[in-house]
């Protein structure tokens, strides 16, 4: 505890304690909700009825780490994000586990820990250049297009020795429906530009964006200089003032809030088949003490960029990074991990 808290203790316990009676009306009404059911089942069915099925995401159980059956790191949960720019046949065929155009440009490992303190959002690099279980070295992005979803989790189990729980696609249009079913997101914009895909021009600077505007912010990457970096900057920096919006009492506990953001947000997810509206349910209750700060994001460290053997340009791997998160990973050290390399 630093001096300055030392000396000023009853503010900081009466904002703890304020702190601790909030959540805990929050998770009396959430496990009322639960347990009245009709509010919360209605929920349920509208996730579980609107969103599309992953028919098989996962490669075959031979190829993959093994789940840890106790301490930690058997509850700690890893949700692998992509993020599509349409939903068409080539998706499709990406979801079935077979060749398409499909490649996925945003890459999200979620990890959420046993404790259920924090959520970690670490992106990876598209460009990224790895080996590719059956198809050698190339992109990461590039896994979709040779062998679907079950080949991209495949990739990056094998890079992190890690298992991935559960799988998320979400169509980038989501980005809009969330933004709109909020009434809109402050975004603190760090560089100012003027988009590539609308005719919108970003100041920089905290502003609340509307769904049209948080689509554009999130897609963007030719008016920077280094490009893809800043859009996964930006991804993330939406990603966590999202998350902050929702992460509050205003909207958690405003039922209308709540069906609104389901209603509208599902019909742009794809998910596995265990991650019902069950599973989510049961998880967002366990997260009930997560707030806006305590959601850390950060990008894979890679050592910059290169050009492969056959001309491409790459983001070239760290792969001493790889194998320290990847153990952080398996050991639900995540956390001390980056405090100790000073990301996130």
């Amino acid at each position: 505890m630093s001096d300055d808290a030392a000396v000023q203790p009853p503010r900081r316990r009466k904002r703890k304690a304020r702190r601790i009676v909030l959540w805990a009306v929050l998770a009396v009404i959430v496990v009322a909700l639960l347990g009245g059911g009709a509010f919360v089942a209605n929920l349920a069915h509208t996730y579980d009825t609107k969103t599309q099925k992953i028919v098989d995401p996962f490669p075959n159980e031979t190829v993959r780490p093994v789940k840890p059956t106790a301490g930690a790191p058997s509850e700690a949960v890893n949700i692998l994000l992509l993020g599509s720019d349409t939903r068409g046949a080539a998706l499709d065929l990406a979801e079935e586990g077979k060749p398409s155009d499909q490649r996925s440009d945003t890459m999200l490992w979620v990890h959420i820990p046993a404790d259920r303190k924090h959520i970690y959002l670490m992106s990876i690099m598209r460009d990224t250049w790895v080996d590719i279980p059956g198809s050698g070295d190339a992109k990461i992005n590039a896994a979709m297009a040779f062998g679907g979803v079950p080949l991209v989790v495949q990739t990056l189990e094998g890079l992190f020795k890690t298992r991935i729980d559960h799988v998320v696609i979400a169509d980038f249009d989501g980005f809009k429906a969330i933004t709109d079913s909020l009434g809109g997101v402050v975004v603190d914009v760090p560089i100012a530009f003027s988009s590539h895909t609308a005719d919108l021009t970003f100041k920089a600077g905290p502003q609340k964006l509307d769904g049209d505007q948080a689509l554009a912010f999130v897609r963007e990457r030719y008016a920077f200089v280094d490009g893809d970096y800043q859009r996964v900057r930006d991804q993330q920096i939406f990603l966590k003032a999202v998350m902050s919006t929702v992460m509050t009492p205003a909207t958690m506990t405003n039922p209308i809030k709540v069906n609104n953001l389901v209603n509208e947000v599902a019909p742009y997810l794809s998910v596995d088949k265990g991650l019902d509206g069950a599973t989510v349910g049961a998880l967002a209750l366990s997260l009930h003490n997560v707030r806006g700060p305590d959601v850390v994001s950060f990008t894979l460290p890679n050592l910059g960029t290169g050009t492969s053997s056959d001309g491409q340009s790459i983001v070239v791997p760290d792969y001493d990074a790889i194998t320290a998160i990847g153990t952080a990973l398996g050991k639900d050290q995540l956390g001390a991990y980056l405090t100790q390399a000073k990301l996130g």
